[in-house]
């Protein structure tokens, strides 16, 4: 990726937004970075299999935490409702990240 097409990049460029079928096939073929962006609470009552838990609310755990992240692996979101993963989307983009998927409708709409 060239310096300007870095710069100039529109993050619907890096972001997909995936119907729940979709993104359960995509998360099936193992070895995904797998994050659900809710807080620890929503988190423990229930989630996707195999998710990390990295609350986009607590923005300096948020960003450390995503630094240890491959910026070059495909990063699938999802929160409740997709609201605050498309922000946490957003952020990302701006983080270095290029391949960012989130689930339409979020959690709520998982099961």
């Amino acid at each position: 990726m060239s310096i300007l097409s870095f710069f100039f990049r529109k993050d619907s460029d890096a972001i997909k937004v995936l119907d729940g079928e979709t993104y359960k096939n995509a998360i099936s073929k193992g070895n995904v970075q797998l994050v659900d962006v809710r807080t620890p609470k929503e988190y423990a009552s229930g989630h996707i299999n195999g998710a990390l838990n990295i609350d986009f609310f607590q923005k300096a755990e948020f960003e450390s935490d995503f630094s240890k992240m491959d910026k070059e692996k495909p990063i699938y979101l999802y929160c409740q409702s997709s609201m605050r993963s498309q922000k946490a989307a957003r952020r990302l983009v701006k983080m270095g990240f290029s391949s960012i998927f989130d689930l339409k409708g979020g959690y709520r709409n998982w099961n």
